[in-house]
């Protein structure tokens, strides 16, 4: 298990983390929202710039998500890459 980072350990929705990945100053956060035996698991993913974590993306584990971006992040050029490291933590949770 990895040791969680001092911007996501006092975050007070820790149920459900999955993992942290970081890009420069920005700290991203995986979060499984919800699991359903009959339906695929929901995402969320926050963004912690500096200024406290902040929801910035919603998405269904499908074969081809279609995830929801708030709009300030909405064509970020850094969403494919988001959802690349998020994939990778959804395979192997540092919170196992």
């Amino acid at each position: 298990m990895t040791a969680r980072s001092p911007e996501t350990e006092s975050h007070p929705d820790s149920d459900g983390w999955l993992g942290d990945f970081r890009r420069g100053p920005a700290v991203f956060a995986l979060y499984r929202e919800t699991t359903y035996a009959l339906g695929p698991a929901e995402y969320r993913i926050e963004c912690n710039d500096g200024v406290g974590p902040k929801a910035i993306c919603r998405f269904v584990d499908e074969p081809e998500p279609v995830p929801e971006w708030v709009p300030g992040w909405a064509g970020d050029p850094w969403c494919p890459w988001i959802l690349e490291q998020a994939r990778r933590l959804i395979a192997a949770p540092e919170n196992t």
